[in-house]
């Protein structure tokens, strides 16, 4: 297998100010099972709250100083649209992820790098897609 013996990150997003249903908890396990699949072992999981308009995302950035710190290889999220919305601000996250040798894997979009979603053309609204919650 690929990714045996790799070291995972979690990272999960809600745009919400609340998880009433228990959101988090649902992207969290599927990607614990995605994990499990894979044979990624999961050192760290992260996952933010917030309105999809705020910029403060302290999970996020705990992803990218343990990425800068090598604590893992490879980031999973659910699907794109959980590290941003539209291309220009996800392409830097990715290129930083890259860059300090993370490879982001979900399993509804699979494997995204940099080079892909440089070719990614959203269709005028210029957002990501993916599965959206709340």
């Amino acid at each position: 297998m690929k990714y045996l013996n790799k070291r995972a990150c979690i990272y999960a997003r809600i745009d919400a100010p609340e998880d009433y249903c228990c959101v988090l908890r649902g992207q969290e396990k599927e990607l614990m099972d995605y994990a499990e699949c894979l044979g990624i072992s999961v050192v760290c999981s992260y996952s933010d709250l917030n309105c999809g308009a705020s910029d403060e995302q302290p999970g996020l950035d705990a992803v990218i100083n343990d990425a800068r710190d090598s604590k893992f290889d490879v980031l999973l999220v659910q699907c794109l649209s959980r590290l941003g919305r539209d291309k220009t601000s996800v392409l830097p996250i990715i290129e930083e992820l890259e860059s300090n040798g993370v490879e982001v894997l979900s399993p509804q979009d699979g494997n995204i790098n940099s080079l892909t979603l440089n070719m990614y053309s959203p269709g005028g609204s210029g957002r990501l897609e993916g599965r959206h919650y709340a």
